[in-house]
């Protein structure tokens, strides 16, 4: 792994944050591309995505020291000044809640403004996921011998079992599980991509993607080392439950098509 991209004098260049830099990026051109295609401001697309990013770095590092709060309590610096830890689901609502107040504040319909959302958040996430692979942030899969498994040595929070916290043997390969989460962020942003401009009612892309964005979630759980939470499935899959059950109920209240 490469935690560290490179080295110029004072200043480090992370991997981690060079891939959510190239993330940002992503989203922008997305929305830049959305906002032109139904007449808005092409110049807030810089403000979803400064919205989304902070909000969404705040939210999964405040859900990731709740959750971790009896570690916290005992060495807040490291949970503080550390580019890992991050919960997807706290990245999510914080990133929601920011962008939120971005298109009530620019007099934008929130479902319209959801739905120019939903395909950049689709892809900077797997994008930023390349960047948890490269840098070893610890979303790993179980061990495994399929031919792709991979070891992460020089992960930026150590090379060990998350459930023992002893270093893996050498020769150990695990399940890329960031690289099956980008895989899965691609083919989320596609659909959404393909569909954004049919004649589907407001929030229609936002709804689908709750539920494609918690489904893809939800199944790669199964490879991950996340423990469970209750009846064998992890916290983050009963997030995942709860967007996709979200996603089908507006669904039955917002029929997708407009009326004729």
């Amino acid at each position: 792994m490469y935690p560290v991209l490179f080295r110029f004098g004072p200043i480090t260049v992370y991997s981690f944050g060079a891939f959510m830099a190239l993330a940002a990026l992503t989203a922008a051109w997305v929305v830049h591309a959305e906002l032109k295609r139904r007449g808005y401001n092409r110049e807030l697309a810089s403000s979803f995505v400064f919205a989304a990013a902070l909000g969404g770095l705040i939210g999964a590092r405040l859900l990731f020291i709740f959750d971790e709060w009896d570690n916290f309590i005992a060495a807040p610096l490291k949970y503080i000044f550390t580019g890992a830890g991050f919960t997807w689901y706290g990245g999510f609502l914080g990133g929601t809640l920011a962008v939120s107040w971005v298109v009530k504040k620019n007099k934008i319909p929130w479902l319209v403004g959801a739905d120019i959302a939903a395909p950049a958040l689709a892809i900077a996430y797997g994008v930023g996921r390349l960047g948890c692979h490269v840098a070893g942030d610890g979303d790993w899969g179980t061990v495994t011998n399929v031919p792709w498994g991979v070891a992460y040595t020089n992960a930026i929070i150590g090379w060990v079992d998350p459930n023992t916290g002893i270093p893996y043997p050498p020769g150990t390969r695990v399940h890329p599980t960031p690289i099956y989460e980008f895989i899965e962020s691609v083919v989320v942003f596609t659909i959404l991509w393909l569909l954004r401009d049919k004649d589907y009612a407001p929030g229609t892309i936002a709804w689908l993607y709750l539920i494609l964005t918690g489904f893809a979630r939800f199944i790669v759980e199964f490879w991950r080392i996340n423990p469970p939470l209750a009846s064998g499935l992890s916290e983050a899959q009963w997030f995942s439950l709860a967007l996709m059950a979200l996603g089908f109920s507006l669904f039955l209240i917002r029929p997708a098509k407009r009326a004729a």
